[in-house]
């Protein structure tokens, strides 16, 4: 009887080796491929400028991504059966994850020892800017000192002489900490602003710039009370700096920049917008951020007259939008926009707006009505002719809307619009209360699971 029942242990932990030798085999297939893209991409763009000649300039240098988001779509749909597959597999081998259904997170905060491998975080990127690397390449930078007293000649330890240098960095924080900036933190490329295990909070004084680079990932930071800045000298690289003219005041300004990766902040009560993207700025995504208690929340689109920003694609995932904000959620021109799984919880004038025949893809989003009977709608068109906006690709697919919201569809529908508008596939609106519980800066400290 003994003899019986050690073979089927015996054969029972077998097979819980050979299923757990595939499980692994499978996920270390899919980072492979996943760094192999990524590695390619990074060294592809490593001939590129990281920073600008000039800080002060109109125009952008050439850009970091050539892509054609017809292209960017091909890869996309791609990147999502592999993605199906690779889940299917998982399932039918009774793997089961820590997770929440949110994509991010459950890539890397299943692992209590997240603090010893903080680079994971650059393989679990998702939607457009999903190939932004950030320093993931480089050493580590710990910031020591949050002070912002030269910002000609940084003090090293400060946060300003980490972002301005050339090499890769992964950027962390020694402590808690309230950086409060004497003028624009000017980013160099191939910079992870990592908050994880500190609380983090640039605040009171000029906020985040990222122009004319590539490769940036910010994460885990509190940006509020940003003022405008400027006159003055402000260094961008350690062998540059120049003059600044008048900032708005932005939390994070992306101008002609690309692969960027906006993750898990929590913003507010900034002079201008909270995240602004302009002037051929592409490859970008805003996800599991907490926003309030502002106005104008998101610009994606210089103007209706800057046609470089046609070939703008961003996406915009699982993001709370919460208390006191009023419009531009985002506000787009020009491009295209996936805006998937995020929580409006409050509006004051409307969500989604745009000018300029934008493509957005509304799926999988929840959107609940203020009380204000003149404010349920979802959408708006700024200052364009229905005759016009008719015709623009605008669409709400599996979108719950509540307490009177609509959203205002238009244009034909074409597949080919909508595909250069996606970048991963929707979760079902039911989770996006799940999926978006833990947006903002996470309450993340070493030794335990985050």
């Amino acid at each position: 009887m003994a003899s019986s029942s050690q073979k089927v242990i015996s054969v029972c932990f077998a097979v819980f080796v050979v299923l757990a030798l595939t499980v692994t085999i499978l996920r270390n297939d899919e980072i492979s491929r996943s760094r192999k893209l990524k590695t390619e991409e990074s060294q592809s763009l490593s001939s590129s400028t990281m920073a600008a000649t000039s800080v002060g300039g109109d125009e952008p240098h050439q850009h970091a991504v050539a892509a054609d988001p017809d292209e960017v779509a091909a890869e996309v749909a791609k990147l999502i059966q592999m993605s199906e597959q690779n889940r299917t597999a998982r399932r039918n081998l009774g793997f089961f994850s820590c997770g929440t259904g949110n994509p991010v997170d459950d890539c890397w905060r299943c692992d209590r020892n997240w603090h010893k491998n903080r680079k994971r975080l650059a393989d679990c990127g998702i939607g457009f800017g999903r190939n932004a690397i950030g320093g993931r390449d480089g050493r580590f930078y710990v910031v020591t000192d949050p002070t912002d007293e030269d910002v000609v000649n940084p003090k090293p330890g400060t946060l300003r002489h980490a972002v301005i240098q050339e090499e890769p960095l992964w950027i962390v924080f020694k402590r808690d900490m309230v950086i409060e900036l004497k003028q624009e933190l000017i980013m160099n490329s191939f910079k992870t602003i990592d908050g994880r295990g500190a609380n983090v909070h640039i605040a009171n004084g000029a906020c985040i710039t990222i122009q004319f680079i590539t490769n940036v990932i910010i994460h885990g930071l509190h940006i509020h009370d940003c003022k405008p800045t400027g006159n003055a000298m402000v260094r961008s690289t350690p062998t540059h700096f120049g003059w600044r003219t008048m900032a708005d005041g932005d939390a994070v300004s992306i101008f002609g920049s690309s692969h960027i990766w906006v993750d898990h902040n929590s913003l507010s009560h900034c002079a201008d917008g909270l995240v602004d993207a302009v002037m051929g700025s592409t490859a970008i995504t805003v996800s599991n951020n907490h926003f309030t208690h502002h106005n104008e929340v998101m610009l994606l689109g210089h103007s209706d007259t800057y046609t470089k920003d046609k070939l703008m694609q961003v996406t915009i995932a699982y993001n709370h939008f919460g208390e006191g904000l009023v419009q531009r959620m985002p506000r787009c021109r020009h491009g295209y926009f996936h805006v998937v799984n995020n929580d409006y919880t409050h509006w004051e004038m409307y969500a989604i707006g745009g000018s300029a025949e934008p493509t957005i893809n509304s799926q999988g989003n929840r959107y609940a009505a203020p009380m204000d009977r003149f404010a349920k709608e979802v959408t708006k068109r700024v200052e364009t002719d229905a005759n016009e906006w008719k015709k623009w690709n605008w669409r709400s697919e599996g979108d719950l809307l509540l307490n009177g919201a609509f959203f205002r569809s238009s244009g034909a529908g074409a597949s080919a619009s909508y595909g250069r508008a996606a970048s991963l596939a929707a979760k079902p609106s039911s989770m996006v209360d799940t999926i978006t519980s833990t947006a903002g800066a996470l309450g993340c400290r070493k030794g335990r699971p985050c």
